[in-house]
């Protein structure tokens, strides 16, 4: 394709093509996309990277790891670390260096290629990536504590393999010359990028916390000065921007009062228009004659690495925690490798390429086939396999409620009493905040975003309640999340609005989803019977008070919610059921106030006054 903008319009097409197909099939977009840049590359000789960008080829792939490898060192906060127990910080840590050694090792004699090669490749393999690990989760559905393991693992060990890498190269092109003079290089390089980092990290932390920058400008404004901070610091040690932007991510993640929220988001748009172009353009460069003339010897490196190293990482990474065999057994067979492995890879290469290293052009095709072979291999049996161990979920009956008002708290709150695990999510903070307090488990954001991806955890989670006024969100939210976990697992209020304007009307699919809690309850009702008084309350339904003896009690005054059978299932009260609550179910209920016992009245307006007068 001689045309340079035909080539990458035709770059980006085949991106969201790539990503819109992995949606439905429901796999991690890296394989799709991988396949592509090899059949319009190498296969059909369709597109060509070199070709394309010639001399900027380099500073591409450069300034997209240095974003890819900032973005993921944003998410990289110590809480986050200690939070999911000892595993994860073994496993990013002492496992780091268990797979490290091991790839090196058989690398080196498996491959008969320079030992710093060898460590080059063991460094670029270590990690494993959220972007392959998230959906592979959502199908597996491992236990809670496998879930946060695996996914956290994922996040935290991205920018500590990339960092381990960049450091690993620092010093192969420093040792061309005499020692003294490879440790003053090295030790530039790290000093510079660690100063750099730290300092370039505290300056847009306290750029943000002080909000020198206006708020359209906050996105825009911190990737201008991360890739200028990366220049800058190349231009002054080479090849230590990477390190720079690594530290600035980790520094500014972990400051306080400094909300990277929104910078989060932006890696949504980069992660379609630039990880996605990146990957294709790379796959493009593979040579498949040099990956035919690895043979057999990369299938005893996929073994090692898949069989061997990963296993082993994990019992070491084991000892003080707690887990049994068959957690252990499933963490050592779901350790994919992502886009941080191949870009990093073909930045490297890139680069040894151009100071003449020998056999460097090994790296990238070995480091495309652990990915392929661990994303494809494990993709497919981690479900089998998980369930072989007995180590799934079991069926999620919990529930995300988007919106987080007064109804939504306490409505929570019931069905936490009720060991019903739950979730709250909205984009407004002060709603969030007053969730938090009452020690409601909550997600501040858009619960389709990315960042929700790889930090809302839905593993115990069911059905999706939209309880929320955003009357141009909810229709997003409700298809979002019918795709993901199926039909009838996601329900909203209804409207009570049927508008003559075609521009204001919602499709006849997803008016069918609104009838939750049955016919004409709106956001609005349930909103005004909480502020004059009503509340949320269980009751049983038993042979001497029937569900008939309910409707007779209460009359007009309550509306059923949620019934829970004698087997501890949960089912939502919509208008288009007729399901009748029977002898030994509970049934939590809306009771409007004139409905409920005077003392209760008299509770709710003491608890209501005290919190007024706070």
């Amino acid at each position: 394709m001689s045309d340079p903008t035909l080539a990458l319009v035709t770059v980006g097409l085949l991106s969201i093509g790539c990503q819109y197909l992995a949606y439905r099939i429901r796999l991690p977009a890296i394989l799709p996309l991988l396949v592509i840049g090899i059949l319009v590359g190498p296969v059909f000789g369709v597109l060509n990277a070199d070709q394309l960008f010639g001399d900027l080829l380099f500073p591409v792939v450069s300034l997209s790891v240095a974003i890819i490898l900032f973005e993921g060192a944003l998410t990289l906060k110590y809480q986050d670390i200690a939070g999911h127990g000892n595993m994860v910080r073994n496993l990013c840590s002492v496992g780091v260096l268990v797979t490290w050694v091991i790839a090196t090792v058989v690398a080196h004699y498996a491959l008969e290629v320079t030992w710093q090669l060898s460590f080059l490749f063991g460094a670029i393999v270590t990690v494993t990536g959220p972007t392959v690990i998230v959906p592979m989760l959502r199908t597996v559905r491992p236990k809670t504590n496998l879930g946060n393991i695996l996914r956290w693992e994922g996040i935290v060990i991205d920018p500590i393999g990339a960092l381990l890498a960049v450091i690993v190269y620092e010093y192969i092109i420093s040792s061309q010359g005499a020692m003294s003079h490879t440790l003053y290089a090295f030790s530039k390089t790290i000093g510079i990028g660690l100063l750099s980092g730290l300092a370039v990290g505290y300056f847009l932390g306290v750029t943000l916390r002080n909000h020198w920058v206006p708020h359209y400008l906050r996105n825009t404004a911190v990737l201008t000065i991360i890739l200028g901070a990366f220049a800058g610091s190349n231009f002054f040690a080479h090849e230590s921007g990477l390190l720079t932007v690594t530290i600035a991510g980790i520094m500014l993640a972990n400051m306080r009062d400094v909300d990277v929220d929104d910078i989060l988001e932006f890696k949504e748009t980069l992660s379609v228009l630039l990880i996605s172009g990146l990957f294709i353009l790379l796959a493009t460069r593979l040579d498949l004659g040099a990956v035919a003339e690895v043979g057999w010897a990369a299938a005893i490196v996929l073994i090692s690495i898949i069989f061997v190293a990963r296993p082993l990482s994990v019992f070491i990474s084991s000892f003080g925690t707690g887990l049994n065999w068959r957690e252990l057994a499933l963490l050592s067979w779901v350790a994919p490798r992502g886009i941080v492995a191949a870009a990093v890879s073909a930045l490297f290469s890139l680069k040894l390429e151009a100071l003449g290293y020998a056999d460097v052009e090994v790296i990238v095709p070995l480091v495309f086939l652990v990915i392929i072979t661990t994303v494809v291999l494990q993709g497919l049996t981690a479900k089998p396999v998980a369930r072989l161990l007995g180590v799934r979920a079991p069926v999620p009956n919990g529930f995300l409620l988007f919106g987080a008002s007064q109804f939504s708290r306490l409505l929570a709150k019931e069905l936490i009493k009720h060991k019903v695990s739950v979730r709250v999510a909205d984009t407004n903070w002060d709603a969030i905040r007053e969730a938090r307090m009452q020690d409601i488990p909550v997600y501040f954001g858009n619960p389709m975003s990315e960042h929700a991806a790889l930090h809302l955890d839905l593993n115990s989670i069911g059905t999706v309640l939209i309880l929320s006024p955003y009357k141009q969100l909810n229709p997003m939210i409700a298809y979002h999340f019918e795709y993901s976990m199926g039909k009838d697992k996601v329900w909203g209020l209804t409207t009570n609005q049927a508008s003559t304007r075609p521009s204001h009307q919602v499709s006849e699919d997803y008016a069918k989803k609104l009838s939750l809690f049955g016919e004409g309850v709106t956001y609005g009702y349930l909103a005004s019977t909480v502020s004059r008084g009503g509340r949320i309350k269980t009751t049983s339904i038993t042979p001497e008070f029937t569900y008939q003896d309910y409707l007779r009690t209460y009359a007009d005054k309550a509306t059923p919610l949620i019934a829970i059978d004698e087997n501890k299932r949960l089912h939502v009260m919509l208008s288009s059921d007729e399901m009748t609550p029977k002898a030994g179910w509970k049934l939590i209920s809306l009771v409007e106030a004139e409905a409920l016992p005077k003392e209760e009245v008299a509770v709710a307006a003491a608890a209501s006054e005290e919190k007024l007068s706070e």
